[in-house]
């Protein structure tokens, strides 16, 4: 038996046919013979039936007409028809008016601002600053405290944290104000993100941030990737072995945050600051920790050169910059 192709069989039983008779994809067939084609497409050609340059505009200016100014495109259409004239078919005037960005929905409805991508940088500790509120469970259902935590986006140091019954645009100024004079915050010297929670977005907080001189940040709407490091705070804190179910007291949540952030200051090596515990960062005591553990490093290689295969162990490094959203590169397009 002779095996013949899809161009051997097309003459006989067309294209349909062969392609399925030979299991392959009409697309394939076409391509193959239309060949590869070379720079951009080609503009599509008008269709006959479409209206002219003129026609369209003597369309358009008719749907202007101060008569026709609250009148839809159907009622105008009926409205020529019933006067003898008629200029294109009503689908067309939307098209037209489609084109021209003269179509809405006729109903109020609520328009949602595009917000801006938050692009924020710190070099050091108390540059940048992010805060936020997590609820954590009560002795009975439905009961609730309130945990605030402002936490030093270069260092992951927390320097003002809070468990209050509920969420209070006050006691958020409260925190602020006491964190800013502990850390001994300079007008100009601190940019404070957070997400746009009601307190967040309080005017006694925006106030207060514009009375200290420190530049207000907030998320994008329904975007946790706004602000990273609060959430990962959380995550790390309700995480951790010994968080409870429910707190049976005010006073057990407040307990329980005061060992947990002690730990999480000066005992956490934080994976994202070299290893590092947040408090020793903040303080600027990395580069010397550092360099005592190249040393340790350096005289374990010189015993047993052996065990290390690739290269020489280095202690992990502490990033020199810190952002939230970096600015896209090339490689990376904007999202």
């Amino acid at each position: 038996m002779i095996a013949l192709g899809v161009d051997e069989l097309v003459p006989v039983i067309g294209t349909r046919d062969a392609c399925r008779a030979m299991a392959v994809p009409r697309a394939t067939h076409y391509r193959r013979h239309r060949g590869r084609r070379h720079g951009p497409p080609k503009p599509r050609p008008a269709p006959p039936r479409a209206l002219s340059d003129p026609e369209r505009a003597a369309v358009l200016a008719e749907l202007h007409a101060d008569r026709f100014a609250d009148t839809a495109p159907a009622a105008v259409y009926a409205t020529l028809l019933d006067e003898g004239t008629y200029l294109a078919s009503q689908r067309t005037m939307y098209r037209i008016l489609a084109a021209n960005a003269e179509v809405r929905e006729r109903r109020d409805q609520l328009r949602h601002p595009v917000y801006a991508k938050p692009e924020l940088l710190a070099t050091g500790p108390r540059q940048l600053m992010s805060w936020d509120i997590t609820k954590l469970r009560g002795p009975a259902k439905w009961t609730h405290y309130h945990l605030y935590v402002i936490l030093d986006v270069f260092s992951r140091y927390v320097p003002g944290w809070m468990v209050a019954t509920r969420e209070s645009a006050v006691l958020a100024e409260r925190l602020i104000r006491e964190t800013a004079a502990k850390e001994g915050i300079e007008p100009g010297q601190l940019t404070l993100h957070a997400d746009r929670g009601t307190s967040m977005r309080s005017k006694d907080v925006a106030l207060l941030l514009a009375d200290l001189g420190i530049e207000q940040s907030h998320s994008r709407p329904h975007v946790s990737n706004d602000n990273p490091y609060s959430e990962a705070a959380f995550k790390t804190l309700k995480y951790r072995p010994t968080f409870p179910d429910r707190f049976g007291s005010l006073e057990d949540a407040r307990a329980f945050c005061t060992t947990f952030f002690t730990w999480y200051n000066t005992v956490h090596r934080h994976a994202g600051i070299g290893l590092l515990t947040p408090a020793d960062v903040h303080a600027g005591r990395a580069p010397e920790i550092t360099a005592a553990r190249a040393v340790t490093l350096d005289a374990a290689y010189a015993a047993h050169p052996e065990r290390f295969v690739r290269r020489p162990p280095t202690p992990p490094v502490l990033p020199t910059a810190v952002w939230i959203n970096p600015p896209p590169t090339k490689e990376t397009p904007p999202q």
